[in-house]
């Protein structure tokens, strides 16, 4: 009697975060523009005007409240953990210039994400991976809907961030890892010109 075939259980591809460097040092992740997310390589969503906007606002702002106190990286690898290598829109991060010439960071400070079309994965994923690997503050700047989700108290263990809350034109935010640093959130914002 002929025996049902049996199919092997189906096992998920995962990537560390040390394969995902070998791929790209092999050249083959080419030059596309993808990160790693929870061991899944993902292609990065082409931007809106308002996001590319957004992101200089972003990274400008931050870099004059936080001049020599620490270093702003704009859209650069950030390891946040053995299986996720995301490319935050703004990263702030301890040291100098010169301590990440050849290692991408482990740790931020302050991470930032710019978004219009990928509000869903930055609040739902991106903050899961940036709690789970300690970043203490993480800013949504939603150009969407014109405010910074702030997302603080990160728990690594739960995955999750305690503190969250909405800031509004007229407000300000302050770096909780950098006493007196601070940005206006009208300044995170990209206005369009009248």
């Amino acid at each position: 009697m002929p025996r049902a075939a049996t199919t092997p259980p189906r096992t998920e591809l995962r990537y560390t975060s040390s394969r995902y460097f070998a791929l790209r040092a092999e050249g083959i992740l080419g030059n596309d523009r993808v990160e790693l997310l929870e061991g899944v390589i993902v292609a990065m969503s082409p931007e809106s005007a308002r996001e590319t906007a957004g992101v200089r606002c972003a990274g400008d702002s931050l870099t004059v409240a936080v001049g020599a106190q620490a270093v702003v990286r704009v859209r650069q690898p950030l390891v946040a953990g053995a299986w996720s290598v995301p490319e935050p829109d703004v990263a702030v991060v301890a040291g100098l210039k010169s301590d990440h010439v050849d290692t991408p960071p482990t740790a931020a400070l302050l991470v930032v994400e710019v978004s219009d079309t990928t509000l869903v994965q930055d609040r739902l994923t991106k903050a899961t991976i940036y709690a789970a690997a300690g970043v203490p503050e993480y800013w949504l700047v939603n150009v969407r809907d014109g405010r910074v989700e702030v997302f603080r108290r990160a728990d690594r263990l739960v995955r999750h961030y305690g503190e969250q809350f909405v800031a509004g034109h007229g407000s300000r935010l302050e770096l909780r890892t950098l006493p007196g640093v601070g940005v206006a959130v009208d300044d995170l914002l990209h206005q369009d010109e009248p």
